[in-house]
């Protein structure tokens, strides 16, 4: 409200890190009491701020989580110190508001919560004790997220609540004592890309918590923006990612909740597990609740669609929580669209530059087939720029076999050639897109597609093709199978006459390893014919590397791409490794959540042609 006026009190220099402080400040030091983060964003001046500052009249604009808009601040000529905080005329005021939210923007707390030592934890440990939830943890890393089944769609049914489709990437986060995990479903660790999210995900005040949602990154009218996301998990430097941080900031819209202290929440209803979510999270800020509707999937499709949002998932109102897919959940799209492996691409023709079209495949029962091919949806500068990418991937022969006839039809042709094939370049099957279409021709071709964006976030694999479902409401589905017990993968071992360590071995040593190996990545020192033989490092993970083993991808400067490294969290994965030949195993400093953090330091001493004994007496002086 413009009309408004609030005091505002000149205070010396703080340290940045007090930004993000929530807590209480004893009595008799400065600011005494309870401290909340009661707001975050980007200030933005106007004018010249020294300027206003000298003159008394300051200008600028806020891009925060509750204050929105131009701002002024002007100071009262009586004092050196107090200063009015007045809103200007612009989109963002409105005649007598409704209160803002008295909750931290991080932890969710009002000051009397902190003051008093209470908050939400309490009241859902009560809640989880009432109903008798087990105890038991779960392991975000490993995982397999619940994943909802396509129909074509909207339906109306009691019993089911509607959810909005957001445009992101599919994360899981875990607050563990202070620390904060975002593991995406691929299991990339992303917490150091987005770190106002890990920093809202550490401040909530709960022991422990394993949260499920969508990181999103919105665009200037609010809605998820899957372009600006990429580009976000793109960024390397640690200093491009904070200032991306603050000058567009993402959201993780969280729908669900699996673990908290120690109890899991799986086995109970999707909406029980929804409502005691709800008490945990802050109304605004990094992390926000997602809203469900219940019964009216139709209305619900209609303001998502108005809005700007992909679609709706309708879930079932008592449905447990399953990995893998289920028709518990379904996502109904507004247009219909899938992901595609990109095969290959035809000649341009006329004066379009780049290439003519995207030649695209997806997995029919485990087979890479041929879908179709993707002219439209490019502007010139994708044409050009996919053109030089695509250089390196170049193949002689298809990677995929022609198409499958699909849904409809009883049976393949009996030559599944592929179309133009005479007229394509071939690409190793590396990258994925999405693509819109009509339908599914009978020969198996896609209908009118378009091509939307390409998705960093998927592997070639998961583009399984899939039937959108029958029209009308859906059956009852039957229970769900009980979850699938995650077992150790076994590691062949190949070439055992290679003897590293002839008495204790890596399975004896990992207890000792372990600790210093965890979480961190790791560049290799490979001695394929042995420790005589000649050596080589390796920073990238080979592209063989098994989908069980954890990999963080880094951004290199020098090669101007991400680097996939190997983080030995397991005692498989460091026999993995051993069975590659790799003896030295270089750790870095950081660790991949935080690898802008090093959180030890190692000093290398190379003695040349020194005594020994003087190593040894300066590592004990470094020791003390």
């Amino acid at each position: 409200d413009t009309k408004e006026k609030r005091l505002a009190v000149y205070v010396e220099d703080h340290p940045l890190e007090y930004g993000d402080f929530e807590g209480m400040i004893p009595e008799g030091e400065y600011g005494a009491g309870a401290v909340i983060v009661w707001d975050r964003g980007e200030w933005v001046p106007v004018e010249d701020p020294l300027e206003g500052l000298r003159t008394g009249k300051l200008l600028f604009d806020l891009k925060g989580y509750k204050l929105k808009g131009r701002w002024t601040l002007v100071k009262l000529k009586k004092s050196e110190k107090d200063w009015l905080f007045i809103k200007e005329r612009d989109g963002y005021a409105v005649t007598d508001p409704p209160p803002w939210p008295e909750e931290s923007v991080l932890s969710g707390r009002t000051v009397e919560e902190l003051a008093e030592g209470k908050g939400p934890a309490d009241r859902v440990r009560a809640e989880l004790a009432r109903l008798k939830v087990p105890a038991r943890r779960v392991e975000a890393r490993k995982l397999d997220v619940m994943l909802a089944e396509p129909r074509e769609e909207p339906f109306r049914k009691a019993g089911w609540v509607f959810e909005p489709k957001l445009d992101g990437y599919r994360i899981v986060a875990t607050h563990d004592g202070g620390l904060a995990e975002l593991i995406s479903r691929n299991g990339n660790d992303l917490t150091a890309g987005f770190p106002e999210v890990a920093r809202a995900v550490r401040a909530l005040p709960v022991p422990r918590a394993v949260l499920d949602g969508e990181l999103v990154v919105p665009d200037a009218g609010g809605r998820p923006s899957f372009q600006a996301l990429q580009k976000r998990a793109r960024l390397g430097r640690a200093l491009d990612v904070r200032r991306a941080a603050a000058r567009s900031p993402a959201v993780y819209f969280v729908f669900d909740l699996l673990e908290f202290d120690g109890r899991d929440l799986r086995g109970l209803g999707l909406v029980e597990r929804k409502r005691l979510l709800a008490m945990l999270l802050p109304p605004l800020g990094p992390i926000r609740y997602l809203e469900h509707f219940d019964q009216d999937g139709v209305a619900v499709m209609e303001h998502a669609t108005a809005l700007g949002f992909e679609g709706v998932v309708a879930k079932r109102a008592d449905a447990p929580y399953r990995s893998g897919r289920h028709p518990l959940w379904l996502k109904i799209r507004a247009q219909q669209t899938a992901d595609f492996v990109v095969v290959g691409f035809t000649a341009p023709k006329g004066s379009r530059g780049g290439f003519g079209a995207l030649q695209l495949a997806d997995y029919v029962e485990g087979e890479l087939v041929y879908a179709g091919r993707a002219g439209t949806g490019f502007t010139g500068k994708q044409l050009a720029a996919l053109r030089r990418e695509f250089e390196g991937a170049i193949r002689k022969t298809p990677p995929c076999n022609g198409p499958l006839a699909w849904p409809s039809a009883e049976k393949a042709p009996a030559r599944r050639v592929i179309p133009d094939a005479k007229g394509t370049t071939w690409l190793e099957p590396r990258s994925v897109c999405e693509v819109r279409f009509m339908e599914w021709t009978e020969e198996g071709l896609l209908r009118q597609p378009v091509f939307l964006r390409f998705r960093d976030d998927k592997r070639p694999e998961e583009c399984a093709r899939q039937a959108a479902g029958e029209r009308g409401a859906p059956e009852e589905a039957d229970d769900p199978p009980a979850p699938k017990v995650e077992r150790a993968p076994e590691v062949p071992l190949t070439n055992l006459k290679k003897v590293f360590w002839p008495k204790e071995g890596y399975r004896a040593m990992w207890p000792w390893m372990e600790p210093y190996l965890k979480d961190r990545p790791l560049v290799l020192t490979r001695f394929p014919n042995g420790i005589e033989g000649k050596s080589f490092y390796q920073k990238d993970a080979p592209e063989f590397t098994p989908d069980w083993i954890r990999t963080v991808p880094i951004w290199s400067e020098d090669t101007e791409r991400d680097i996939r490294y190997i983080v030995c969290d397991t005692l498989e994965t460091l026999l993995y490794v051993a069975n590659l030949g790799a003896i030295p195993l270089h750790v870095w400093a950081s660790r991949a959540s935080s690898l802008e953090q090093p959180d030890w330091c190692i000093i290398d001493l190379d003695p040349k042609s020194a005594p020994f004994r003087d190593v040894v007496a300066v590592a004990q002086a470094l020791d003390r």
